[in-house]
């Protein structure tokens, strides 16, 4: 990397969120508006938490650990599988979160791997929204993830009779040349003593959300004469304490680590990575729970009726949302989705035709194949999305 990039590297590791400066104060100036909102933002932030943060990091631990149980060369199975390099790209990329699809689009471009099976990995992947679906409904996850795998296949394979494996290849482009491939969306605020916080507040906090799972009023088991609702106040604090650990480096970009490689992530603690993935998913959810629960306060609008009203166009919406690199958004449309206030086919035209976290190592190393690949990926997902919505 010469010293131009370094200093380039560090302007931006030193500028502040604006975005999230902007939608934290807009939920702050709200509150301030209208101080009943507290109770409101109270009981959405504790939702967040047990109802699915714990969740999240408990499907995320089982996950990393199988992983690393498992563990095997991705890189020389991929270079050596040769007429299952599509299937195999397709399981790397329906994996929960972005780690196989990442490798699948570096090996690509390296040459070692087809256009097609990018294509299949990317219209398999769910990135870190699969995660969420698992946590809440763990049936429709299975379900959706084996239908990105399929179609994965199948367009994987077609694209590859048209057009040949060398298709959008980049020349000159190896992945050596972008070394930093980790996901900055996952970095957070961290030390050993707050991790271990966060791990006291979610073993009881998983309990509570089993018990939650099974229509238990908890709050009402456990509540006392000084803390009527002991269970939302554990869901808020651990629910504020994983949007604080994602957001802090963000509002305060001082507090930013210096940016590891993906060796160095992969020597991370399963602990860590399970924290860091969840805070970042938390805090999706946290604003998407937010955003429903203060609009509706605010304006009484029926969120669930004005979006059935636009029904056929759900699907649609979801698809275009899905071309949104990064899986914030894509986290939003789940929870869109399990709130009630989208359908199924809308949920499914999303899974397929997003790329989560892949499509930032896809734009900067085949920026091409990566237009490509996203426009390509559209097609079964607007079919299948609306064959579902019109036949189920």
């Amino acid at each position: 990397m010469t010293t131009a990039n370094i200093v380039t590297d560090a302007k931006t590791e030193r500028r502040m969120n604006l975005p999230l400066l902007a939608i934290v104060a807009g939920f702050c100036a709200a509150l301030l508006y209208d101080l009943s909102l507290f109770d409101v933002m109270f009981a959405a932030i504790a939702d967040a938490y047990l109802q699915v943060s714990t969740f999240v990091a408990g499907t995320l631990l089982l996950f990393f650990m199988a992983e690393r149980a498992f563990k095997f060369d991705l890189t020389t199975a991929l270079a050596e599988s040769g007429k299952w390099q599509v299937p195999l790209a397709a399981a790397l990329g329906a994996l929960p979160g972005c780690g196989g699809a990442i490798i699948v689009v570096t090996k690509y471009v390296s040459g070692r791997l087809s256009f097609g099976s990018v294509l299949a990995t990317l219209t398999a992947t769910m990135g870190d929204a699969a995660f969420l679906l698992l946590a809440k409904e763990p049936l429709t996850g299975l379900f959706i993830i084996g239908l990105g795998f399929g179609v994965g296949v199948i367009t994987g394979y077609i694209v590859d009779a048209i057009h040949g494996p060398d298709f959008m290849r980049p020349k000159n482009t190896s992945p050596a040349s972008h070394p930093d491939l980790s996901d900055p969306e996952h970095e957070d605020f961290s030390n050993p003593v707050l991790d271990k916080v966060w791990m006291l507040i979610f073993a009881p906090g998983l309990i509570l959300g089993l018990m939650l799972a099974f229509q238990i009023d908890v709050d009402a088991i456990l509540a006392t004469e000084n803390i009527p609702a002991p269970a939302s106040l554990l869901g808020f604090i651990g629910g504020m304490l994983c949007f604080g650990m994602w957001a802090l480096p963000r509002l305060l970009p001082q507090l930013r680590k210096q940016k590891t490689d993906i060796a160095g992530a992969e020597n991370e603690t399963i602990i860590r990575r399970t924290i860091a993935d969840t805070n970042f998913v938390t805090s999706w959810v946290i604003f998407a729970f937010l955003l429903f629960e203060v609009a509706i306060h605010l304006t009484g609008i029926d969120l669930k009726s004005l979006f059935t009203s636009v029904a056929a166009f759900a699907p649609l919406i979801a698809v275009l949302i899905g071309f949104i690199p990064g899986c914030g958004a894509q986290i939003l449309v789940t929870t869109l989705y399990l709130s009630g206030y989208l359908p199924l086919s809308a949920q499914i035209g999303n899974a397929i035709s997003n790329d989560g976290d892949a499509l930032f190592p896809a734009i900067a190393l085949a920026p091409g194949a990566a237009v490509m690949a996203t426009l390509y990926s559209a097609i079964p997902a607007l079919l299948i999305s609306y064959g579902w919505f019109f036949l189920a």
